[in-house]
C-alpha cells in the first residue's frame, strides 16, 4: 500500500523532468501491479501523446476516466483530442469537465479556446468570461477572450482584453503577438510592430511571429527592418518557400533591391517548384531589371502551373510586349479578360496597346473602350447634379471662380507635368480655382513646384472609387479633369460615379476613355479632326492652337552646331520608348539608312540599358541590311545629360503609328527638327499637332514614300544647308510659338472650361 504512491511520485517527477522513457517504465510498473490504476493510466496516456502515439494515449486516458471520472482527466483528454484534430470530441470532453467541476477555470478557458476554433465565437466568449469570473487574474483567459472578441469584430474590446492579459503576465509572448494582430488590423502599423517585437524577444525561435513582425514593419514603411525580420524567418525555416517569397517582397519595397529580391524568389521557386507566385514574382522582377527573356522563362513556368489565372496572363502580356511581340501581348490581355472581364488593368493594357496598332480599326478600339466603360458604369451609382448644387457656400457660379479638379498620378517629372507646369502658373485664379487629386504617393521637385498653384492638394491613394467620388462631390467641383486616360495610375472608374457636373479627359492619353459619363475629350483640330469625332464616346472639344503647351527645361543646355559639320554625315535619331520602334518603323528607317549609306542612327531609351534589348535591336536592323556599326544605342540618363545628347544628332525621326510627343517638343527645343508621318487617329496626330504649333508643318510627310524621300533629301547638300540654318534659330522659333506660349494657352484653356460649363448649364435648363 505504501509502495504505490512513492512510485507514482517518482514517475511524475521523471515525467516533468522530460525523462519520458524512465517515467514510462514506472507507469507500466504501476499498471502491472494494478491494471486499473487511474493515475497510471491517465499519465501514461499523456506521455504516449507526448511521444507521438496519440491513438494509444487517448485510449489510455479514456480507460482512466472509466476507472475514475473526474474533471482534470476530462480536461486533459480534451487537450489531447484537440491536438489530435478531434475538435468536437475535445469540446465534449471539456464540457464534461466543467459539468463535473463548475469552478474549474482552466477547463472553461480551454472550452472557450476550442469553441473559437470550431467557429463559435459567441459561445467561446461566454466560456472565457466564466473562467475570468472564477479567476480574474487569469492571463490566458484574457488572451482567449481577446481572440473571441476579435473574431466578433470587436477590435477595441479585443485590445483591452490583450492588455489585461499582459497586465497580469507581462512576458506573455502569445498575448503580445495577438495584440499585434489586432493593432495591424486596425491599421496601427507602428504599434503592431512594437507588440510583435515584444513577442519575438520573448519567443525568439517562433518563425510566424517574426513573419508577422516583418509584415507590420513593411506596412509601416520600415523596409530595412522588415528585411531583417523576414531574414530571421528563413534562418529559422530554411526550407520555407513562403518565407523566401516574403523576403523578396521586402527587398523590392526597400529601395527596389531587385537582384536580392530575384534571388529570394529563385530560392522560393526551387524549394517549391509548384509555387506559382514565386515564379510569377520572379518574372516581374526580371522584367523590371529589363531581363525580359529570363522573365519569359519564369512566366511560362507560372502559366504551366496555373493557366487560368487572369493576372498571370496580364503579366505575361507585359513581358511579350517588352520583347516586341505585341500580337502575343494583345492575345494575353484578351485571354485575361476572357477569364475575368472585371479586371480593370487588363482593359487598360488592351486599350492602350490597341491605340498604337496600325491595323486596329477605329471600330474595334471604340468597342473595347465602351466595353470598359460599361463595366465601370455597372459598378457606379452616378450623382445627380441640380442647378442649385452649382453654388458653393450659397455663391452662384456667376459670382465665383469655376472649381476645377485634376485627377492624376503624374503631377511630377513626367510628360503630363512637362506639358502642364507652365500653364498652371498662368491660369487666372479669379476665373478658376484649382484642386488636385493625386493617385500616387511619389513626389519630386516638379511636384514641389506644382503644389503652390493649387488651392487644395488631395491624395486618393488607396481610397476606394466610391469614397473618392463622394469626396470630390462634397468638394463641389464644377469640372473634373482626367489627366491619365488608360495609362498607369489612372482613376477612370471614379468618373463613372459622375462626382462633377462636367467631366473631361485631357493630356495624359490619346484616345477615348469609353466612360459614358466623361463629357468631353479636349484636344485641337489636328488631333481631333471633325472626320474622326466618331472615334470617341466623348464629345470632342478643340483648343484653337495645340492641345499641348511645352514647359521649357529649367536646365540650361546650349544648342550646339549640327554634328554633321564635324562628322561629315547626317545622324538621324530617336530618343523615346523602345516599344515605339516597331518592325514597320525599323523597315522604313532601314530604307533610309540603306539609301544613304554614310548616314547613322542614334537610339536612346531607358530600355536599352539591358544587354538583351541592345542585342535584339541590332539584330532587327541587321535583318534589313543595316550594319551594327551604323547604329548607336544608349540607355537612359538624367534630364540635363539626356537633353545634351540631342547635340549628337541632326534630325529626329518620329516613329509611327506611335510618334514622339514629349521627345518631339524636347528635340525642337534643342534645335533638332523632327520628321513625322501623317496619321489616322488621335495618337498618330500628336507629333503633327506639335509641329503645327511650332510652325513646322512642312516636316509632316504624307505617306511612307514621302517620309523616306524627305529623310533622304536631308542627307543631300541642300538638305544639310537647311539643317544648319534651322539649327541656329529653331529654339527661338519654338520659344515664341504657341507651343511655349503659356499665357496664351492658359486663356484658351479657361475659355474651354467656361464653354463646357455653359453647355452644362444649358443642358440642365433644357
Amino acid at each position: 500500500m505504501n509502495r504505490a504512491p512513492g512510485v507514482l511520485e517518482q514517475a511524475l517527477a521523471q515525467h516533468q523532468a522530460g525523462q519520458l522513457d524512465v517515467a514510462q517504465a514506472l507507469y507500466q510498473q504501476l499498471l502491472q501491479a494494478n491494471p486499473a490504476n487511474p493515475d497510471a493510466l491517465h499519465f501514461l496516456g499523456l506521455l504516449s501523446c507526448q511521444k507521438g502515439d496519440a491513438n494509444s494515449g487517448i485510449a489510455l486516458m479514456r480507460r482512466s476516466i472509466a476507472a475514475y471520472p473526474n474533471a482534470i482527466y476530462y480536461n486533459n483528454l480534451g487537450n489531447a483530442l484537440r491536438e489530435h484534430g478531434e475538435l468536437l470530441k475535445a469540446i465534449d470532453s471539456y464540457r464534461q469537465a466543467v459539468a463535473l467541476q463548475p469552478d474549474y477555470p482552466e477547463a472553461h478557458n480551454n472550452l472557450g479556446n476550442a469553441l473559437r476554433e470550431a467557429g463559435q465565437p459567441c459561445e467561446a466568449l461566454e466560456s472565457c468570461t466564466q473562467a475570468l469570473r472564477l479567476r480574474p487574474g487569469y492571463a490566458q483567459a484574457h488572451n482567449n477572450q481577446g481572440n473571441a472578441l476579435q473574431d466578433l469584430g470587436e477590435q477595441d474590446a479585443a485590445v483591452r482584453a490583450y492588455r489585461q492579459a499582459l497586465a497580469f503576465w507581462p512576458d506573455y509572448a502569445e498575448a503580445h503577438h495577438n495584440l499585434g494582430n489586432v493593432l495591424l488590423a486596425q491599421g496601427q502599423h507602428e504599434a503592431a510592430s512594437e507588440s510583435y517585437r515584444c513577442a519575438t524577444t520573448l519567443s525568439p525561435t517562433c518563425a510566424f511571429m517574426h513573419n508577422n513582425l516583418g509584415d507590420a514593419l513593411q506596412r509601416a514603411g520600415q523596409f530595412e527592418a522588415a528585411v531583417a525580420a523576414f531574414s530571421r524567418v528563413v534562418e529559422l525555416e530554411p526550407a520555407s518557400a513562403a518565407g523566401y517569397s516574403r523576403l523578396g517582397d521586402a527587398y523590392q519595397a526597400w529601395g527596389g533591391k531587385l537582384e536580392a529580391a530575384a534571388l529570394c524568389y529563385q530560392s522560393a521557386s526551387e524549394l517549391d517548384p509548384a509555387d506559382v507566385q514565386a515564379h510569377h514574382k520572379l518574372s516581374l522582377v526580371r522584367l523590371r531589371q529589363r531581363r525580359a527573356e529570363e522573365a519569359l522563362v519564369s512566366s511560362n513556368k507560372a502559366l504551366a502551373l496555373e493557366h487560368a489565372s487572369a493576372q498571370l496572363h496580364i503579366s505575361h502580356g507585359d513581358i511579350l510586349n517588352t520583347l516586341d511581340d505585341v500580337d502575343g501581348a494583345l492575345a494575353s490581355y484578351r485571354y485575361a479578360l476572357s477569364l475575368n472581364d472585371e479586371l480593370e488593368l487588363a482593359h487598360n493594357r488592351l486599350i492602350f496597346e490597341m491605340a498604337s496598332r496600325a491595323e486596329a480599326s477605329a471600330e474595334t478600339r471604340l468597342a473595347d473602350a465602351r466595353r470598359f466603360g460599361a463595366l465601370m458604369a455597372a459598378r457606379a451609382k452616378p450623382f445627380q447634379h441640380r442647378r442649385e448644387s452649382t453654388t458653393v457656400l450659397g455663391v452662384p457660379k456667376e459670382l465665383r471662380p469655376l472649381r476645377v479638379g485634376f485627377v492624376s498620378g503624374d503631377l511630377r517629372q513626367h510628360p503630363t507635368g512637362i506639358f502642364f507646369e507652365s500653364v498652371l502658373k498662368h491660369l487666372d485664379t479669379a476665373r478658376i480655382t484649382l484642386i488636385a487629386y493625386t493617385t500616387i504617393a511619389a513626389e519630386d521637385e516638379v511636384t514641389a513646384r506644382l503644389k503652390p498653384c493649387f488651392a487644395a492638394w488631395n491624395s486618393l491613394v488607396d481610397v476606394p472609387d466610391e469614397v473618392a467620388a463622394h469626396r470630390i462631390f462634397d468638394d463641389r467641383i464644377d469640372i473634373l479633369v482626367d489627366l491619365s486616360g488608360h495609362i498607369v495610375h489612372n482613376r477612370l472608374p471614379l468618373f463613372a460615379w459622375r462626382p462633377a457636373p462636367v467631366q473631361v479627359s485631357w493630356l495624359g492619353f490619346f484616345g477615348t476613355t469609353g466612360i459614358e459619363t466623361m463629357d468631353y475629350i479636349l484636344g485641337d483640330r489636328h488631333v481631333l479632326p471633325a472626320a474622326e469625332a466618331w472615334h470617341f464616346s466623348e464629345k470632342t472639344w478643340c483648343l484653337p492652337d495645340s492641345y499641348l503647351c511645352f514647359t521649357p527645361p529649367l536646365e540650361h543646355v546650349p544648342v550646339r552646331p549640327p554634328p554633321m559639320l564635324k562628322n561629315g554625315y547626317v545622324t538621324f535619331g530617336f530618343f523615346g520608348k523602345l516599344a515605339k520602334v516597331t518592325e514597320e518603323v525599323i523597315r522604313v528607317w532601314s530604307r533610309v539608312l540603306c539609301a544613304a549609306p554614310s548616314s547613322r542612327l542614334f537610339l536612346k531609351a531607358q530600355q536599352l540599358e539591358a544587354p538583351e534589348a541592345r542585342r535584339r535591336t541590332l539584330a532587327r536592323f541587321a535583318a534589313h541590311g543595316v550594319d551594327a556599326a551604323r547604329v548607336t544605342l544608349e540607355g537612359g540618363s538624367p534630364r540635363p545629360e539626356y537633353l545634351a545628347t540631342y547635340n549628337q544628332i541632326d534630325v529626329t525621326l518620329s516613329p509611327f503609328p506611335y510618334p514622339g510627343g514629349t521627345t518631339t517638343a524636347e528635340g525642337l527645343w534643342m534645335g533638332v527638327p523632327v520628321l513625322a508621318l501623317k496619321g489616322d487617329r488621335f495618337l498618330t496626330h500628336i507629333c503633327e499637332s506639335i509641329l503645327h504649333s511650332a510652325g513646322l508643318p512642312e516636316w509632316i510627310a504624307a505617306d511612307e514614300e514621302d517620309y523616306v524621300a524627305r529623310a533622304l533629301a536631308l542627307t543631300a547638300e541642300g538638305g544639310r544647308e537647311q539643317l544648319v540654318a534651322l539649327r541656329e534659330q529653331l529654339r527661338e522659333q519654338v520659344m515664341h510659338s504657341p507651343l511655349c506660349d503659356a499665357p496664351r494657352f492658359a486663356r484658351n484653356l479657361e475659355a474651354a472650361f467656361d464653354g463646357m460649363w455653359r453647355e452644362s448649364l444649358m443642358r440642365q435648363s433644357a
